[in-house]
């Protein structure tokens, strides 16, 4: 299984404020066209097989675990 890191830029229009945008973007709800994203870069790492106890599925280790896989390849570019 995979999990995708995907950076965005977002134009907005409505003037809904950065919480309300990125709340809008994670319901993926983009209602009257009010938000505008664009996807600027994505990188995709392997997690293994999912279980329910992946780090990935629990709130107090999920942003860590982003952090670990993803700044493996920043390390690896900069190298």
């Amino acid at each position: 299984m995979n999990v995708h890191k995907i950076v965005m830029t977002v134009i907005d229009f409505e003037c809904l404020g950065l919480e309300k945008v990125i709340a809008t973007l994670e319901k993926t709800r983009y209602p009257n066209g009010c938000i505008s994203p664009q996807v600027l870069s994505g990188a995709t790492r392997d997690i293994g097989e999912w279980r329910d106890d992946h780090p990935l599925n629990r709130n107090d280790t999920h942003d860590a675990e982003i952090e670990r896989l993803f700044a493996i390849a920043e390390q690896q570019q900069h190298q």
